[in-house]
């Protein structure tokens, strides 16, 4: 037990100490992990044996993963992803195999072995790819929903790869082969329900397992949810979603399927249910830490002899792969139109070997397919391949996705073809509905920004909007601002939103100048600098959410339009003596005494005039806010039939 603890503790400071600096440094959690595990075991030793044990028991924390993707995943989704979904993954899976197969009988492999290499190879890494995906919030972009359609073909196609590999088997590897599993057997005992049966009898025990996780998922996981819903008891639900995954893999296991196709089909089922989001919850924390741990196990379980005996021959595999997978993505990408960047993030994302590759290469020696050295050799290139994914992310956001953005924005500026009343500076998600709603009452815009790809979004949806930066004077004029009543500056940046406001104030007195602030420190700036009207980009929508949860909590519609309206009076009072203490404030501590002072009295104003309007709320114009009586809506009710039966048929 004592060693147990150790042990757990050695991976767990690791990652403790890893995964914060690593990310800090802007390389990524999984490329922390991977470190961690390099340092406590080839480096310094501190981890051994018990490391190929331990990456079993992590590697159900892609099981999980799988069956969290699959809760993110409805039928239909699904059915409207298969085009890429056959498409993109299957010629991807189809290529890879067969080029990788070509080069293994180039350099004298058996056919059967060369064809057990290509399917290993074809497939990508979905833990590291999905988890980097998330941190980098990539998931959603043209480039992350290609690859994510990839990854899932993949991950479904490991199945009929379980199925295929030990028909590839070789005579002459069959006591080596039997070696090794029984020094397998030493550890574990495997258990199975179909061992012995006849092929059909195999067909049907397998149809049965995934038709009893489909239908037991639709028809009875309601109900048992709500029962153990109804004790209130958080730990048990926890108990209820671990017992879920863990039965489903394990029965995927006995019948000799992949555990993670069967949590993930399961994971499809659910994703409609009512308590998809609390099962999220429950799994999430066991899933990351077992894909971490997972990831320290593979840098852990890197063998620097092998790789230093034949160091060239590895890292030319693994460079090789990974150039040629990366080249078969980006004919893909062209033939299916994937454009920008994304077409990189798609290229590069993809271009490692995967985990499953490690399932699939422990399975090909069980099954007397690979020879031993074949497959510690190719497990050190999987290996390494993962280890080198993290790079290959930090490629495209510091080279390619700069570079990218810089050649788009570095475009001459468009020539307005039109003059407007008002200058839209800035069309992101608040200047957008600025301009929708100028439009839509007939106002004439000219609407700016400098970020090229937004411009093009636009223009699909027929917003015309031209590429331009406002904060150039030169821009300015080809705009028309001499001419223009109004300014409406709603760009991102503090420092140029405010430097624009200064100049056009400056520049052209005339023009009133309306502007978006990020907060009430941006707010002052703008004002001290010249705006007509200044608005905090959060404040109404915050106050309407507040007046919602208001009547949520069953105050009268009129008792919360009349607190609307009074915050935003008090607001409006306090806040010309706010700024007027800021633009005479400096630095020293009594100012910021003063002012936090009068920020607590603005607070108490609020309070004190929702007392009042509470002290008033049965006033008269309240009336306006209450139903009519029931007597007057069933005489409404009653002369509406009336008139319907007098209609003529």
């Amino acid at each position: 037990m004592t060693g147990i603890f150790l042990q757990a503790f050695i991976y767990l400071i690791a990652a403790v100490v890893a995964v914060p600096i690593a990310k800090k440094l802007g390389l990524g959690s999984v490329l922390g992990y991977l470190i961690a595990g390099v340092v406590i075991g080839p480096v310094i030793g501190l981890v051994g044996d018990e490391t190929t044990t331990i990456q079993h028991f992590a590697e159900f924390g892609v099981v999980m993963m799988l069956f969290l993707v699959g809760l993110e995943l409805e039928p239909k989704m699904l059915w409207s992803m298969r085009n890429k979904l056959l498409g993109l993954g299957g010629l991807q899976v189809g290529l890879t195999a067969a080029i990788v197969m070509g080069i293994a009988l180039a350099l004298n492999q058996v056919w059967s072995v060369a064809l057990a290499i290509g399917l290993i190879f074809a497939l990508s890494s979905t833990a590291i790819v999905l988890q980097t995906f998330n941190e980098k919030r990539l998931t959603k972009t043209e480039g992350g929903r290609s690859a994510f359609s990839v990854l899932l073909f993949q991950d479904i196609a490991v199945i009929p790869m379980l199925a295929f590999i030990p028909l590839l088997a070789l005579p002459e590897l069959v006591e080596q082969a039997q070696s090794a599993a029984a020094a397998a057997a030493d550890h574990h005992e495997e258990m199975s329900l179909v061992a012995g049966l006849p092929g059909w009898a195999l067909g049907l025990v397998i149809l049965g397992a995934i038709a009893g996780v489909v239908v037991g998922g639709h028809f009875l996981s309601r109900p048992l949810f709500r029962f153990v819903a109804s004790s209130g008891l958080r730990e048990i639900f926890t108990a209820t979603a671990l017992m879920l995954v863990i039965g489903i893999a394990a029965l995927m296991s006995l019948i000799g399927l992949s555990p993670a196709l069967g949590t993930f089909l399961a994971g499809v089922v659910l994703a409609n249910s009512e308590f998809r989001h609390e099962l999220e919850s429950n799994i999430e924390p066991f899933k990351g830490l077992l894909l971490g741990l997972f990831f320290i196990t593979v840098g852990a379980g890197i063998n620097f002899g092998i790789l230093f005996d034949d160091f060239f021959v590895i890292i030319g595999l693994t460079i090789g792969l990974m150039v040629l997978k990366a080249a078969i993505l980006f004919i893909l990408s062209l033939i299916f139109r994937i454009k920008g960047t994304a077409r990189w993030l798609f290229t590069l994302s993809l271009a490692q070997a995967g985990e499953f590759g490690f399932v699939l290469l422990s399975f090909s020696m069980q099954n007397h397919v690979l020879p031993m050295d074949v497959a510690q050799l190719l497990s050190l290139v999987v290996a390494i391949s993962m280890f080198l994914t993290p790079g290959l992310f930090i490629l495209y956001d510091k080279v390619i996705l700069p570079r990218f953005e810089k050649s788009a924005n570095d475009r001459e500026a468009d020539e307005i073809e039109e003059q407007g009343s008002v200058i839209i500076a800035g069309v992101g998600r608040f200047g957008q509905i600025v301009n929708r709603m100028l439009t839509a009452n007939g106002v004439k815009t000219v609407v700016l920004d400098y970020e090229a790809a937004q411009i093009e979004n636009l223009r699909q949806i027929n917003i015309k909007s031209y590429f331009g930066d406002a904060t150039r004077p030169e821009h300015l004029h080809t705009a028309g601002i001499e001419e223009a009543a109004i300014l409406v500056v709603s760009m991102d940046n503090q420092e140029t939103t405010t430097e624009l406001v200064e100049y056009v104030k400056q520049t052209y007195p005339h023009v009133k100048i309306l502007a978006r602030a990020f907060d009430r420190g941006h707010a002052y700036m703008l004002r001290h600098a010249g705006a007509d009207y200044v608005i905090k980009e959060t404040f109404l929508s915050a106050l309407e959410l507040g007046a919602e949860a208001l009547r949520s909590l069953g105050e009268h519609p009129f008792v919360v339009e009349q607190h609307k309206a009074t915050f935003r009076r008090v607001e409006n009072e306090s806040s010309q003596k706010l700024f007027e203490t800021w633009k005479g404030g400096d630095d020293s501590k009594s100012y910021d005494t003063h002012y936090q002072h009068l920020f607590i009295q603005l607070e108490e104003a609020i309070r004190d005039a929702m007392n009042e309007d509470r002290m008033d709320r049965h006033s008269m114009t309240e009336r306006e806010w209450t139903p009519p009586p029931k007597d007057y809506l069933d005489d409404f009710n009653d002369d509406a039939e009336d008139k319907s039966e007098e209609k003529p048929a």
